[in-house]
Parts: structure tokens; sequence; C-alpha cells
């Protein structure tokens, strides 16, 4: 689920960059680049996953 939200958060830093937009100077590519990290990191320890092992 996590790996998800960062995919997502990651296409949308990708499509941005490409037309050159930022949302009101708040909202960043590399804002959106850090939260997909952040996402990404969760997933990898183990957080949001359905089962436990």
């Amino acid at each position: 689920m996590l790996a998800t939200v960062a995919a997502i958060l990651f296409g949308l830093a990708l499509l941005l960059e490409l037309l050159g937009e930022n949302i009101q100077n708040l909202i960043t590519t590399r804002t959106l680049t850090l939260a997909g990290l952040l996402f990404l990191a969760l997933h990898a320890a183990g957080y949001g996953s359905r089962g436990r092992r």
C-alpha cells in the first residue's frame, strides 16, 4: 500500500518536473520526491503490509 502511494508521488513529481510547474510554491517536485522516499522507506521497514510474518 505504501509503495503504491510512493509510486503515485513519484509520478506526480515527474509530471510537475516535465511541465515546469509548482503548486503555490508549497508543493514542489522536491517535496513530492522526499514524500515518496518517506513512503518507500516505510514500506521497506514493513509498515502498511497486510499480513504479519
